[in-house]
């Protein structure tokens, strides 16, 4: 069975209403990064950062799959397929994907601040119940925190997408700019015969050899589908 190895970036989740983080209109708008994103702006002001994350997670649950989400994971009909992504939301699982590596953390969850990748001490919330009140504490007595890669943090499960897209037979890169590392050097761990299709509808530069299919994350979809695979 062929393997297709997807990395999709935030213009995956635009048709299903859930902003971009970069971009004019995007979810920094009004906090700056360094703000809610680091574990500077963490320790600073946890309960800014908590209320943060509990705003945007109450919008993640209000969000649906796209059409692309779909399609993606209807293939695992005909294809092995793993899905790397660099969204913190659950849409790709709740389309029905069942192999996805979230390279920057899942909104969905809460985690120890001391022990973040221990998941003993994880938590997953439901739409039911979104939110956590700032101030609560994980088993092990710290503060919970979002369960999201910081900027400046490592990316535990880097390794593990290396890994999958070196045994890709195919390589599909959807709603990313390829400027956000590291997740921009996965392109290098294709084999040289691996064909590469990025979807996205703005020009993107990049070194790699790519077939370009200049549109959305569902208009691409269809036309791989149909077109390519």
């Amino acid at each position: 069975m062929k393997k297709i190895v997807f990395l999709t970036g935030a213009g995956m989740s635009v048709e299903s209403g859930f902003k971009t983080f970069r971009g004019s209109d995007g979810l920094w708008e009004n906090y700056p990064v360094e703000q809610v994103a680091t574990h500077e702006g963490w320790e600073a002001d946890p309960t800014l950062v908590t209320n943060f994350y509990n705003m945007l997670r109450t919008k993640l649950f209000s969000a649906q799959p796209n059409e692309g989400h779909r399609l993606i994971a209807e293939l695992e009909k005909k294809y092995e397929v793993v899905v790397v992504t660099q969204n913190v939301d659950d849409l790709h699982e709740r389309a029905g994907s069942s192999h996805v590596i979230h390279l920057h953390g899942e909104l969905a969850k809460v985690c120890s601040s001391r022990d973040v990748d221990n998941p003993f001490f994880q938590q997953t919330l439901t739409a039911d119940n979104p939110t956590i009140e700032p101030g609560t504490r994980a088993g092990d007595g710290s503060l919970l925190r979002p369960f999201i890669v910081f900027f400046g943090e490592n990316v535990p499960l880097l390794s593990s997408a290396i890994d999958e897209v070196e045994k890709a037979d195919v390589f599909v890169v959807i709603g990313t700019s390829l400027n956000v590392y590291p997740a921009a050097s996965l392109l290098y761990y294709a084999k040289p015969q691996t064909p590469i299709y990025l979807i996205d509808p703005d020009a993107v530069k990049t070194s790699q050899h790519v077939t370009h299919l200049q549109m959305g994350a569902s208009a691409g979809m269809r036309r791989l589908v149909e077109e390519y695979l």
